[in-house]
C-alpha cells in the first residue's frame, strides 16, 4: 500500500491535468441526477479493486453528482473560485504528508501560514502581534473565538455568574453565531437591526432596554452577511465595545475579504477595534475548501484559553507567556491540523495582491451591473439595493414552488446553480457573485429564463 504505483500517478495526474485545464469548469448536476448506492456495490472488497477502475467510476458517475462550486455558473450559497496555483499547491501539500498542528514538529508551514496571517491582520488595520491560525471554516473560527471571549469576560467580571455572561448578536447574524452560543451555554442579546444591519444606536437602545446589561460581556457584528451582503456598523460598535471594555468579534467569514476592494474596503474600516476576527480565503480570497483565517488582537489570550494540555504535549508548550513557540493548534479548538493555509499562501504570494484586489472588485461590479440590468427590466425587481457582490431579487408573480421549478430548470439545463433564499418571510432569487470569470452574459442569460 505504501510503494508509489506510477502508473496509477500518471491515471491520477492526467485526471487533476484534465479537470485543472476545463474552460470553463463544467456546473454538473448535483442531486439532480439520479444516483443510487447500486453504482458502488462490491468496490470495497477484501482483495482491493483496480484504482484504475475505480477512478473512472469516480469520474463517470458520482463527480457529475456534485454541482462544482468553482464553476462561474455556481451562483448560490456562497461559491468558491480556488485559483489554478492554490490548486496545484494544495495537490504539493497533500502528497507532502503535512502537519500544521505545532511549531517542533512544522514550523516550516508555520512560518509561511503566519506571513500570510500578518498580511491579512495588516490589511484588516489590526495592531502589530496581532495572529492565530488557519482553520477548517468559519463555524469553527467563531466557535473558538467565542470561547475564548466567553473566558476572558468570565475573568473580568468575577462579580457575574459565569452562567450568566452574554452576548449582543444581531438578528441578522450567521446562524453559526446562535449556534456557537449554544454549544458554550451562552445566552445572546438579540438586538433587532435597523434595515437589517447592526448598528451602535440598535445596540444601545437594546443595552438600555434589557434588566441585566451588566451580564454582557462581547459584542457579535458581521462584515457582510450570507443572505443579502450587509456590512455592520463595524466603526460605532468597535469604538462602543472598546469604550465599555467588551469583546469585539467580527463575523467575516465571507464579506471580509471586502479589505481587498479599492471602493469597498472603507466599509470594513472597523474592524481595526476587533478582538477577534475571521475570514474565509475559501470564499472570496478563492482558496480551496476548506480554509478559515481567524486571528486574534492578542493572541496570548486565545492561547491561555485553547491550548490542550496533557503529559505528551508539554514539549509544546516549553515558552513563557512573553515569548512562544507558535503553535497553530493553540489558538483553534482543534488539535490535529492540515497546512491548510499553504495553498493561499501560496496563491497570494505568486498571484500577488494587486491581482486579489483586481479579482474581488470585479464580482462588485458585477453585482452592481445585475442590479442596473434587473432595475431596466419589467418582470424583475430589486428587493434591496445590492450589496457586495450579492443580489436580492424579485421575478413578478412567482411564488415559491415556481421560483424551486426554475432553480431546478437552470441547473438541468446548466446554465447556472441558482437557489431561492427568503427574506422577510418572501421567496425571492438570489445572486452571489464571486468568481471573476462570471460574465454579464450570463447574468442575462438567468434574467432572460424568467421571462416565461
Amino acid at each position: 500500500m505504501f510503494d508509489y504505483d506510477e502508473k496509477l500517478g500518471e491515471v491520477v495526474f492526467d485526471y487533476c491535468r484534465a479537470r485543472l485545464s476545463e474552460d470553463p469548469v463544467p456546473l454538473d448536476f448535483g442531486s439532480s441526477l439520479d444516483i443510487h448506492p447500486e453504482a458502488l456495490r462490491g468496490l470495497i472488497s477484501a482483495q482491493g479493486e483496480d484504482p484504475a477502475r475505480v477512478l473512472e467510476i469516480f469520474r463517470t458517475t458520482l463527480a457529475p453528482a456534485v454541482v462544482s462550486i468553482d464553476s462561474p455558473g455556481f451562483l448560490a450559497f456562497i461559491p468558491n473560485a480556488p485559483t489554478k496555483n492554490s490548486l496545484l499547491f494544495d495537490m504539493v501539500v497533500a502528497c507532502s504528508g503535512l502537519n500544521g498542528t505545532s511549531w517542533l514538529e512544522s514550523s516550516g508551514v508555520v512560518v509561511a501560514e503566519n506571513q500570510a496571517l500578518e498580511f491579512l491582520a495588516e490589511r484588516a488595520g489590526l495592531p502589530e502581534g496581532a495572529g492565530g491560525a488557519f482553520v477548517s471554516g468559519g463555524s469553527i473560527g467563531n466557535l473558538s473565538s467565542l470561547t475564548v471571549a466567553r473566558d476572558v469576560g468570565r475573568a473580568k467580571h468575577p462579580e457575574i455568574d459565569p452562567r450568566r455572561v452574554r452576548f449582543a448578536i444581531s438578528a441578522d447574524a450567521h446562524s453559526s453565531i446562535g449556534k456557537a452560543l449554544h454549544v458554550l451555554d451562552v445566552e445572546a442579546l438579540i438586538v433587532e437591526t435597523e434595515d437589517h444591519r447592526f448598528t451602535r444606536s440598535a445596540l444601545e437602545a437594546a443595552l438600555a432596554n434589557d434588566p441585566h446589561p451588566e451580564n454582557v460581556v462581547g459584542v457579535v457584528a458581521t462584515a457582510g452577511t450570507t443572505n443579502a451582503g450587509i456590512v455592520d456598523d463595524l466603526e460605532g460598535l468597535g469604538t462602543f465595545a472598546r469604550a465599555h471594555d467588551l469583546w469585539f468579534h467580527v463575523d467575516g467569514a465571507y464579506g471580509g475579504a471586502a479589505i481587498f476592494s479599492p471602493s469597498h474596503r472603507e466599509l470594513l474600516r472597523g474592524l481595526r477595534h476587533a478582538d477577534s476576527f475571521i475570514v474565509d480565503p475559501h470564499k472570496w480570497l478563492f482558496a480551496p475548501l476548506d480554509c478559515c483565517a481567524l486571528l486574534y488582537r492578542e493572541p496570548r489570550l486565545a492561547r491561555k484559553v485553547l491550548a490542550q494540555q496533557a503529559s505528551y504535549l508539554d514539549v509544546l508548550h516549553e515558552g513563557d507567556d512573553d515569548h512562544f513557540d507558535w503553535n497553530p493548534s493553540d489558538f483553534g479548538i482543534q488539535l490535529s491540523r492540515r497546512a491548510r493555509g499553504l495553498p493561499f499562501w501560496f496563491s497570494l504570494a505568486t498571484n500577488g495582491v494587486a491581482a486579489y484586489e483586481d479579482a474581488v472588485e470585479r464580482a462588485i461590479t458585477l453585482a452592481e451591473a445585475t442590479e442596473r440590468f434587473i432595475n431596466e427590466a419589467e418582470h424583475v425587481e430589486m428587493v434591496r439595493p445590492s450589496s457586495l457582490s450579492i443580489v436580492l431579487f424579485r421575478r413578478l408573480g412567482w411564488d415559491a414552488e415556481r421560483y424551486n421549478e426554475w432553480s431546478k430548470w437552470l441547473l438541468r439545463e446548466q446554465i447556472a446553480f441558482v437557489t431561492p433564499s427568503k427574506w422577510e418571510g418572501e421567496t425571492v432569487a438570489r445572486l452571489a457573485f464571486l468568481h471573476p470569470n462570471t460574465t454579464e452574459a450570463m447574468v442575462h442569460q438567468i434574467l432572460d429564463s424568467m421571462r416565461d
